[in-house]
C-alpha cells in the first residue's frame, strides 16, 4: 500500500496469488478506502488524474500548475529584449520608436490627420541676420518637398519671420557656433532618418542656376550617396579642381589635373571621391556614417571631406560633382565685422579696429589647421589601431597635407 496526497491507494502485488488476511484487516481496509475516497473528492484541488493499472498507480496533481500559474499573475515575467536599442531592452519591441523627424505637428485634433505631406529631403543652412536676402534667394530654390532648417549663429531668429516660408521652417540658435556643431548636435541621423538626403550647406551660396529637385534627379539617376553641385567657374572661390563646373557633363567624379604631387591615386581625394564641406549633399546612409566620423570637440570641420570616401564604397563611383545644376561660391566670411568687435580674448575685449579683426580671423584661420593637424593624427591612430588588433600594418596614409591645402 502507498500512500498519494490524503488518499490511500491498493497495490497490486506482482508475486501472484496473496495470502488470506483476518475479516477485521479485510473490513478496515475497505473503510479506510471509502473515508479515503471521500476526503479527496471534498477537495477539488486535490485530484487523481491517471491511473496505471498495470501493478501500479501514476497519480499527477493539478497543484503545481495552478500555484505556476498564480505566481505568474502575480510576479510577472521581466521583459528584456537584447535586439532593442541600448537602454530601451525592458521595454517590448513594438513601443520603441528609434527615429524621429522635424515633421511640424498640430497641438489638437487626430494625430493621424496632422500631416498633409511628409519632406523627403532636408536642407540646412547656417547663417546671420546679415544673409536674409540671399538666404531667401537660396530657399525659393527648394520646394516643399524639403524640409528647411536654419541654425543661427547671431541669436537673430524672431527677425526672420518677415519671410512666409520662414514661419514654416525649424530654427536653431546657439550663439557664435560653426555648422558642424550644429551638425553634430542637432541631426543625429536617428533624428533625421525621414529624409533621403541631408543638404548642410553654408550661407554664402549663389544659387540663381540651382534648381533642388533637378538635383535630387541626377543624384538619384548616378548613384550618388554623397554630391555637391559644381561651382560656377565665373565669379566662385575655387579652392580644388574637382569641384569646378565641367559645362559638358551632368556629372564629374574625378578630375586629371590637381595641384601638383596632390594626388597619390587617381580615385582617392583631391582627385576623385571628393566634395567640399562648404556645399555637401549626403544620402540617409551615408550620413549615418559621416556623422558618427564627426568630433564633438572640433568644430571647424577641415580635412573632413577627404574622409567622406571612408564612408562608401566605391568611394569614385559613389561621390561626384553635379555639373548640371551649379551654384555660386560667394566666399562672404561668417565672421563680419560687428560680429568680431567685442569678442572677449582671454578676458579682453577686442579693440574695434581693423587690425583686430583681421587678427581675430587669422586665430580662427589657425584653429581650422590646428582641428584639421588633430583629425588626422586621430584618423590614423584609429586605422593604426584597428589593423593592429587584426594582426596587419594599416593601408591608410593622409590623402593630402597641410601644406597643398587651402
Amino acid at each position: 500500500m502507498r500512500r498519494c496526497g490524503r488518499s490511500y491507494i491498493i497495490v497490486n502485488s506482482s508475486n501472484g496469488k496473496q495470502p488470506k488476511e483476518p475479516r477485521g484487516t479485510l473490513l478496515g481496509m475497505i473503510v479506510g478506502i471509502i473515508f479515503g475516497f471521500l476526503i479527496g473528492a471534498s477537495s477539488p484541488w486535490l485530484s487523481l488524474t491517471k491511473l496505471n493499472i498495470n501493478g501500479s498507480l501514476d497519480v499527477g496533481s493539478n497543484e503545481n500548475i495552478d500555484l505556476t500559474a498564480n505566481q505568474n499573475v502575480m510576479d510577472p515575467p521581466k521583459i528584456w529584449d537584447s535586439s532593442n536599442p541600448r537602454g530601451a531592452e525592458r521595454l517590448p519591441r513594438e513601443i520603441v520608436v528609434s527615429e524621429s523627424d522635424f515633421f511640424l505637428r498640430r497641438l489638437w485634433g487626430d494625430p493621424n490627420e496632422d500631416l498633409t505631406s511628409r519632406p523627403k529631403y532636408l536642407v540646412a543652412f547656417t547663417v546671420g541676420y546679415n544673409q536674409k536676402d540671399n538666404i531667401d534667394a537660396a530657399v525659393k530654390k527648394f520646394s516643399d518637398n524639403f524640409t528647411i532648417l536654419l541654425f543661427h549663429y547671431d541669436g537673430r531668429t524672431t527677425e526672420w519671420d518677415e519671410f512666409e516660408w520662414s514661419k514654416r521652417a525649424i530654427h536653431v540658435s546657439v550663439a557664435k557656433q560653426t555648422k558642424w556643431w550644429y551638425a553634430k548636435r542637432f541631426l543625429h541621423p536617428d533624428i533625421v532618418a525621414a529624409y533621403e538626403y541631408i543638404f548642410i550647406w553654408d550661407e554664402d551660396l549663389g544659387l540663381e542656376n540651382f534648381n533642388a529637385e533637378e538635383y535630387i534627379k541626377l543624384v538619384k539617376k548616378h548613384g550618388l550617396e554623397i554630391s555637391q553641385p559644381a561651382l560656377e567657374v565665373n565669379g566662385s572661390w575655387i579652392s580644388w579642381e574637382l569641384t569646378k563646373r565641367q559645362s559638358d557633363r551632368e556629372v564629374h567624379k574625378e578630375v586629371v589635373i590637381e595641384k601638383p604631387d596632390s594626388c597619390t591615386d587617381p580615385h582617392l581625394p583631391p582627385c576623385a571621391a571628393f566634395v567640399e564641406v562648404m556645399v555637401p549633399v549626403f544620402s540617409r546612409d551615408a550620413w549615418r556614417c559621416v556623422w558618427r566620423m564627426l568630433q564633438n570637440d572640433l568644430v571647424h570641420g577641415w580635412g573632413l571631406d577627404l574622409k567622406f570616401q571612408r564612408c562608401v564604397e566605391p568611394a569614385h563611383e559613389k561621390i561626384g560633382v553635379v555639373d548640371a545644376q551649379p551654384v555660386l561660391h560667394k566666399r562672404i566670411p561668417t565672421l563680419k565685422d560687428d560680429e568680431i568687435n567685442g569678442t572677449p580674448k582671454n578676458g579682453v575685449p577686442l579693440q574695434e579696429s581693423n587690425d583686430a579683426i583681421s587678427l581675430q580671423r587669422n586665430e580662427v584661420h589657425k584653429r581650422g589647421f590646428l582641428e584639421w593637424g588633430m583629425f588626422e593624427n586621430r584618423f590614423a591612430d584609429a586605422d593604426e589601431a584597428y589593423y593592429k588588433s587584426i594582426g596587419r600594418d594599416s593601408p591608410f596614409q593622409s590623402q593630402t597635407s597641410l601644406e597643398s591645402s587651402i
